[in-house]
């Protein structure tokens, strides 16, 4: 698929985890302008509806003000015009309770957040690899 026509949401609440998260993307060639940052779960619920019929994925953390991503997904997965958009829980839980909880929900997979940046890059590879480049994505009318 072109990675242009892809729009990857991140929602976390810590600055410094989105712009490492945006430059590991970057580096594996996604490019910024088809990124968006949010910084909770009420922002991104509120950003949503305008990429809900685009090829998108979403990169949630579980532990945020205002709206955390357990609610956040809860909404995602019970609106019949977002469930389809796959989402990626990327936290610094490794929580059993959290991690099971996610995919009852509808997560698509689980990633804890990596300690070092070279291990963010590689995980980011991983996931361009899969998402991007095997999996199929179907745009919604």
């Amino acid at each position: 698929m072109n990675l242009n026509k892809i729009t990857i949401l991140i929602a976390d609440d810590d600055d410094d985890d989105k712009m490492l998260l945006l430059d590991a993307l970057t580096e594996v060639g996604i490019n910024k302008q088809n990124v968006k940052l949010t910084s909770d779960g009420e922002e991104l619920l509120q950003t949503l509806p305008q990429y809900a019929s685009c090829p998108c994925i979403i990169f949630l953390d579980l532990n945020m003000p205002r709206m955390d991503g357990h609610k956040a997904l809860r909404e995602i997965k019970s609106s019949e015009t977002l469930k389809h958009i796959p989402v990626i829980i990327f936290t610094t839980s490794s929580a059993a309770d959290d991690i099971l909880a996610t995919y009852k929900m509808g997560s698509n997979t689980y990633f804890t957040k990596p300690s070092y940046y070279r291990q963010l890059v590689d995980l980011v590879t991983l996931i361009k690899k899969y998402w991007f480049e095997t999996a199929v994505f179907v745009p919604q009318n």
